[in-house]
């Protein structure tokens, strides 16, 4: 089970953060075997939401096979505070544990690409009838967007913590990647996206907030794997 510790900038900071240097230091932490850096896009790339002010200047994905490599991890003085420390001291974060669902998976060896986030923060009145319309439905119609490279869908899981950061519990996430930002552009331009969103109000009963985030992804190779 592939399980994924999302890291969301909550610093207000609109300072870049050294994506390389941050990935170098990831390779002292055992068990991981990603770590993508998600960089706000300024510009305006979905017709039909606006970009919201609250977009973080940063989200962090490490990514891991197992839960317990990412508790021990995770633990307060941790290898994963310590390569924060040692290349973004002064950020704060919010941090949530997901498992994964990946969809669709890239083949390809990519240094940058760009990521549409999601997140369904609020709470469904039957969440597993929720998840069950929205895995059967959404999904599908996702994997149509032209240009499509990846899709992962996330969901909540129980797990430990020592990182100094308040926790998120959104009862979902879910990201779309594709090549650069005027593909993506082009794909929530297209008519797929209009039945995505009568999908979006065919599901259950759910209220909240759903933030969208379009952020330019950084990819990093791990110069060693730790097992």
């Amino acid at each position: 089970m592939q399980v994924c510790l999302f890291l969301i900038d909550e610093s207000g900071t609109h300072a870049p953060l050294d994506a390389r240097a941050l990935q170098h230091a990831a390779t002292n932490v055992d068990g991981l075997t990603q770590l993508i850096v998600h960089e706000a896009i300024g510009a305006q790339v979905d017709p039909r939401i606006a970009r919201g002010a609250d977009t973080p200047s940063c989200v962090l994905q490490w990514y891991f096979t197992d839960l317990a490599p990412l508790e021990a991890a995770c633990e307060r003085g941790g290898a994963i505070q310590r390569a924060l420390q040692t290349v973004c001291p002064a950020r704060l974060f919010s941090q949530q544990v997901m498992t994964v669902r990946s969809l669709k998976a890239s083949t390809e060896t990519v240094s940058q690409r760009c990521t549409y986030l999601v997140a369904y923060e609020g709470v469904a009145t039957d969440f597993n009838a929720w998840l069950t319309h929205y895995l059967k439905h959404h999904p599908p119609l996702m994997l149509q967007l032209p240009g499509l490279r990846e899709l992962e869908v996330y969901t909540r899981i129980d797990c430990t913590s020592g990182l100094p950061f308040a926790h998120s519990n959104a009862m979902q996430r879910n990201k779309v990647v594709f090549d650069d930002a005027g593909s993506l552009a082009g794909a929530l331009a297209s008519p797929v996206r209009d039945a995505m969103r009568r999908d979006f109000h065919a599901l259950p009963p759910y209220t909240g907030a759903t933030p969208h985030f379009a952020m330019r992804s950084i990819y990093g190779t791990l110069a060693h794997q730790h097992h």
